[in-house]
């Protein structure tokens, strides 16, 4: 019998990133693990060894309450750690998402965008595939070849390196943002698809997947590098779709009267041009 589950490989990942200290346990001599023990989350957990063996192992499918609170204590797991905890202990059926991936983005959507013209905005999946965009978003990703698919971008398109400043910081999130959703619905096709391509092409995807961090996408700041209009400081902030919960909403704003405001009117007019020369060139 395999011993590798989505919940047993989560808590593995989350014990070996912990040190005796970390938990106020005492280290004595050499470890031949390079995390805590099995045995040492049990205690710290309150619980039997054999049974915390069962979780990692997937013989013990239905935790209680009581358990899962324990062990994301003993884990030092915090909010958003212990809610994707919660969802994998859940059974498939009560997973928010369920297999909705393939929802199309609405047309209501698509027009709001599209009347947005001094801020690129998006839509995600679940899997960090772009399913649409507004003009000045297709303006903004013009160097990647294709805008397809944002941790694809970030790892394997040459272009990422140079476009997110914060290359580092850009990947850690993408990762933690894909693991995330991974827990809404483990038994995703497309969410497996992109870890097993990635994975094979890219050594950094493979390591920080294997780390199981988990974090939503949420608000911050991003330093990106446009190969045309230069320097980008950016604040984005990312909404989930009213009748499409897998999807996700992505906006990228600039404060006004700024470098980054100056860029996006240079990066918009880029567009209208675009579009005018591809116009014309239609056959009449």
């Amino acid at each position: 019998m395999s011993d590798s589950t989505p919940l047993g490989d989560f808590l593995r990942a989350r014990r070996d990133a912990l040190k005796p200290q970390d938990v106020g346990l005492p280290e004595y001599g050499r470890r031949r693990v390079k995390g805590l023990r099995r045995e040492e989350v049990a205690m710290l957990a309150g619980m039997s060894s054999d049974y915390y063996v069962r979780l990692e192992q997937g013989r013990e499918s239905s935790p209680s309450p009581q358990v899962v609170e324990a062990v994301a204590q003993a884990l030092r797991l915090d909010a958003v750690a212990t809610e994707h905890l919660w969802r994998l202990v859940q059974a498939p059926e009560s997973r928010r998402w369920s297999r909705a991936e393939e929802t199309p983005v609405s047309p209501q959507l698509l027009q709001l965008m599209d009347g947005w013209s001094t801020s690129p905005a998006f839509v995600l999946g679940p899997a960090l595939d772009i399913l649409a965009g507004n003009t000045l978003a297709t303006a903004l990703h013009e160097a990647f070849t294709p805008a397809d698919n944002l941790a694809r971008m970030v790892f394997v398109d040459p272009a990422g390196r140079d476009f997110y400043q914060e290359w580092e910081r850009a990947a850690h999130s993408c990762v933690a943002e894909l693991r995330f959703a991974y827990g809404h619905d483990p038994e995703s096709r497309r969410i497996a698809e992109v870890v097993a391509d990635l994975s094979a092409q890219s050594p950094e995807f493979a390591e920080l997947w294997g780390r199981h961090d988990v974090k939503p996408k949420t608000q911050e700041g991003k330093h990106l590098r446009h190969p045309a209009v230069g320097d980008l400081h950016i604040q984005f902030s990312a909404f989930t779709v009213n009748g499409a919960p897998d999807q996700q909403l992505v906006v990228y704003q600039a404060e006004p009267a700024t470098p980054t405001a100056a860029a996006f009117d240079r990066l918009r007019e880029r567009a209208e041009q675009t579009l005018s020369a591809d116009a014309e060139a239609v056959p009449r």
